[in-house]
């Protein structure tokens, strides 16, 4: 039989195959026949020479030796090329070792079509960034056959971003080896709008290589049907007969069984066979299920147990784990608790081991072997292990491991830029590397095997330092002197989290900082916090939720406006607006009146002070967002009616490219809701009047309105263009303004879900955001095209404009006498209220920083592209003090009171796009504490009490506590 592929219709999905039976006669040898037809075989090919011989790796049974004719392989290449639709263009990638026959189908697939095959360095294979970089955007792979282990070591975000973006250069994805992923898994991976074909291909080396393939239709991948999740086998490949036989050996088709391969000429020698029969079938010992005439993959017979004295399939288990996982790690009691939910009581395990990330075999398989020795080492560390704080104990013992992974001497000398790939280690050892390594330390770090993998030795040295160090001031620190023991169990790092954030809540709630105002006779409903120190105080009115134009001086809606009252040009009429209050406590010495600010609530305990140098930062909790976050969070702290008594509940709404809306408790970091919008987030976000929705931009031109309790959507609407403007809320009307791409400024009203006004800006789109005077009445808003405005928030009627020739992505930030605002020029401005120049002071970098005006209303800190933060006198725009950061300052800083955090005076957070956070001395910019991230930092720092909270372009939020000793 002969088979040839004529022509291929790729826009019509067909392709016309000519099969052809020819009897078996001699013929001579053309020399420049077809490799890959069967006409052209050798007529000694045809009776059973070999094409290669190999060694199964022993995952699934005992390693044997494999002898591969010729006519069991040509048929696998043949059909997959043409399922492919393989042409010249095509890049496939040999992502196979030689030693794992894949590789001998990604090697003829391409040169039987005249294809390029991309062979890329071993070493640059264990580092998937590279690799990732390598294979689709240099060279613009367009075949990528590969195991599900292997391909999920891109990474979700490098998987969404490169390998299965809407642009990818990958036009077909086979993954075999291994189970398949689950559906949901699968989608998680793809980015809307990809276009490439996934195939499941199965196979074993014994029959070598492939024997089922199936091609997941796009309807599929794009149902959200949660009750298909697994994937078919698909039917068998050209030449291959494969059965489902049970466990007496009869063949069903119905029902679970044992799978059986084979065929006329698909057979291969094993071992010390001289012959075998035509047809012989193959046992495979995977099990699988029929359904509706598709099989089903269910697991190895091996790994078929009893538990409780009924059947559990244990890599069923294992799909239903990679399927139910949530997005923030160290959640076990989560994972446990969903599947509970999914599986019956016999199949849910009794405890979940987190290890940094999967070891696998040579040919791309999950080592079970390596599994096991990893958890047998982190049991016996878990035993007995002191923590290393010394540098140079630590740099010693990273040194020894270092050595003893890679099979070094003692006596060769590590150095500082070591890379641990390029000095002989693999990727393997680089695992083993890694739980030695927190075996040593007892600190599970996430991002530690990354570092090795990618990083020198120093580089190693001071992620482990940076871990180690956190841990033990994390746990050192104690408001009572009762020793802090660690789990049992080191493995996981959700257990110190969670006992830490116990032990944290119940400080906080001994350490209230209520503050009484005389003025005010009902207790604060709601806090809203955002950055640039930005700190609203929304009240419970009756007559406000009645009538929401009407204004009371005494119970009005906002309570305090960036961290203080604001001061209008007529002093009496300051004078009657309501006073300053809350959890950060300022005194606004310039006023008239006297306002007791300090005093604390009734029961309260006043936190002792820390001297200069006993501050540390630690990462309190973490959590995932799929995708990196520029935006800025926004805190809300919700009170009940009896103020400070009645428990306070703060939480975090933050976006992210992922187009994700997060609700996360400030507390524990657990997610509360999450909203998917239509496109990513760059905004951040406001609360409205009521303190009853949250509102936010997108991408898609939307400006969100949704719930605060349940993430609902209550409106959209829709600009012509993205928004990355952050709203502003009129505490007087309760009108929401934001700006747009598309040049405008809108005033929309979610209490009749209307726009009340909008105003085109001149020149440019509206990036920064709008800030609002609410006493003189005068919305400040700033343009790409260099226009700086002022509206009346009520019309929109533009009363002054100043026109620059360079963009503001600064946004304005507006005091009782002054506006000031950054622009790209360098320049840090400060105009009047009636849009005079009243000073500039010159940075050597743009300026996309927004001014954080200190609350006292004398100084104003902002950043700069040349790396420092500059704290200027707001009269005449001096220089007060000035920090040289690692790197850049693009987002805002936050200015805030030191006494939460035991320090005395001001304290000013600030974040670098290096991925360092720094908190300084707001008095004379002495730096206090530091502490570096794992990813840059374009989101800015909100800070509520002992809490600092941040997006990382590493797709996390992470909120961040002090630590130290208390003096």
């Amino acid at each position: 039989m002969s088979i040839e592929v004529c022509a291929v219709w790729s826009a019509h999905s067909l392709t016309l195959v000519l099969v052809q039976h020819r009897p078996t006669v001699a013929r001579k040898e053309e020399p420049n026949a077809d490799l890959f037809t069967p006409a052209a075989v050798p007529e000694s090919a045809s009776q059973g020479a070999l094409a290669y011989i190999l060694h199964t790796s022993g995952t699934t049974g005992l390693p044997k030796t494999v002898r591969v004719p010729h006519k069991c392989i040509v048929p696998n290449i043949l059909h997959l090329r043409s399922l492919f639709q393989m042409t010249p263009d095509d890049v496939v990638f040999l992502a196979s070792p030689l030693t794992f026959d894949p590789s001998v189908v990604e090697i003829f697939l391409a040169l039987s079509s005249g294809a390029r095959l991309l062979i890329v360095p071993t070493v640059i294979k264990r580092m998937p960034n590279r690799l990732a970089h390598v294979l689709f955007k240099k060279h613009k792979t367009t075949v990528l056959q590969v195991t599900p282990t292997l391909l999920g070591r891109f990474g979700r975000r490098v998987l969404q971003e490169e390998v299965l973006s809407a642009g990818s250069s990958l036009r077909v994805l086979a993954l075999g080896g291994e189970a398949c992923p689950p559906l949901a898994l699968l989608r998680s991976w793809r980015q809307q709008g990809n276009c490439t074909h996934i195939y499941n291909i199965y196979g074993i080396t014994e029959v070598s290589c492939w024997a089922c393939c199936y091609h997941l239709p796009e309807s599929l991948l794009q149902s959200t049907d949660v009750t298909e999740s697994s994937v078919p086998m698909g039917p068998p490949l050209m030449e291959t007969t494969v059965e489902v036989r049970d466990e007496d050996g009869c063949v069903i088709t119905q029902g679970e069984g044992q799978v059986f391969i084979g065929g006329m000429d698909r057979v291969c020698l094993l071992d010390d066979e001289a012959t075998v029969a035509p047809g012989t079938m193959r046992s495979t010992g995977d099990w699988v299920q029929i359904r509706d005439t598709h099989l089903y993959y269910l697991g190895r017979r091996d790994r078929l147990v009893k538990r409780h004295g009924q059947r559990l399939h244990l890599d069923t288990l294992q799909q239903v784990v990679m399927k139910t996982a949530p997005s923030t790690r160290g959640l076990q009691k989560a994972i446990l608790h969903r599947l509970s939910q999914l599986l019956p009581s016999h199949s849910v395990p009794d405890t979940l081991v987190l290890v940094p990330a999967l070891p696998l075999s040579s040919h791309g398989k999950v080592s079970v072997g390596e599994l096991m020795k990893i958890y047998q080492r982190q049991r016996a560390g878990s035993e007995s292990h002191s923590a290393l704080g010394d540098m140079e104990t630590l740099r010693e013992r990273l040194q020894s491991l270092w050595r003893e992974t890679l099979g070094l001497t003692e006596d060769e000398a590590i150095q500082e830029d070591s890379n641990f790939l390029f000095s002989g280690g693999d990727s393997l050892q680089a695992l083993r590397l890694c739980d030695d390594i927190t075996t040593a330390t007892g600190v599970t770090s996430p991002g530690l095997l990354a570092v090795i993998l990618d990083g020198s030795f120093s580089e190693v040295l001071r992620h482990v330092a940076t871990a180690t160090l956190t841990f033990l001031s994390e746990h050192s620190w104690t408001s009572h002197p009762v020793a802090m023991k660690r789990p049992a169990d080191p493995v996981s790092s959700a257990q110190p989290k969670r006992q830490h954030t116990d032990s944290y809540s119940t400080t906080a709630a001994e350490w209230p900082l209520g503050v009484v105002v005389s003025s005010v006779k009902k207790a604060v409903h709601c806090t809203v916090v955002r950055r640039a120190g930005e700190v609203v105080e929304l009240g419970q009115s009756d007559s406000l939720m009645t009538n929401e134009n009407s204004y009371s001086d005494s119970e009005g809606p906002i309570k305090r406006t960036r961290n203080t009252q604001e001061k209008g040009a007529n002093e009496s009429t300051e004078s009657n607006h309501s006073q300053t209050f809350g959890s950060n406590k300022w005194t606004e010495h310039n006023h008239s009146q006297a306002v007791e600010t300090n005093d604390p609530s009734p029961g309260s305990v006043t936190p002792p002070l820390r001297e200069a140098g006993g501050l540390g930062l630690r990462v309190s909790w973490e959590s995932d967002t799929g995708r990196c976050v520029d935006a800025s969070p926004v805190l809300l702290v919700q009170r009940g009616a009896d103020g400070a008594s009645g428990g306070p509940r703060a939480t975090v709404f933050i976006g992210s490219h992922s187009h994700r809306m997060q609700a996360l408790d400030l507390t524990t970091g657990g997610l509360l809701w999450e909203r998917v919008l239509g496109d990513r987030i760059e905004s951040s976000s406001a609360v409205s009047r009521c303190g009853r929705l949250v509102v936010v931009g997108c991408y898609d031109g939307g400006v969100y309105f949704l719930c605060v309790e349940s993430g609902e959507t209550q409106w959209v609407f829709e600009t012509g263009d993205a928004v990355k403007s952050c709203p502003t809320v009129d505490p007087l009307t309760g009108l929401v303004m934001v700006g747009s791409h598309d040049g405008h400024v809108y005033a929309l009203d979610p209490q009749v879900q209307q726009c009340v006004w909008k105003r085109h800006c001149g020149c440019g789109a509206v990036f920064s955001s709008p800030c609002l005077h609410p006493s003189l009445r005068q919305l400040y808003v700033a343009t790409l095209g260099g226009h700086l405005l002022c509206l009346n928030p009520d019309t929109g009627t533009v009363l002054w404009t100043y026109s620059r020739k360079t963009p503001f992505f600064s946004s304005p930030s507006c005091s009782s006498g002054h506006i000031i605002i950054g622009s790209v020029d360098g320049n840090i401005c400060c105009f009047s209220h009636t849009g005079e120049m009243v000073w500039q002071y010159v940075t050597n970098g743009p300026v996309f920083s927004s001014p954080c005006i200190t609350p006292d209303k004398q100084r104003v800190v902002c950043g700069s592209h040349d790396g420092c933060v500059y704290c200027l006198n707001c009269t005449d725009g001096s220089l007060v003090w000035s920090y040289q950061t690692p790197s850049r300052v693009y987002s805002s800083p936050c200015v805030f009171e030191g006494s939460a955090w035991g320090m005395e005076g001001t304290l000013v957070g600030l974040a670098s796009t290096d991925g360092t956070l720094c908190v300084l001395d707001g008095e004379d910019g002495t730096l206090r504490a530091s502490l570096s991230l794992l990813g840059e930092l374009f989101s800015s720092p909100v800070v509520w009490e002992r809490s600092l909270v941040v997006g990382c372009r590493n797709d996390f939020v992470y909120c961040v506590a002090p630590t130290g000793e208390l003096k």
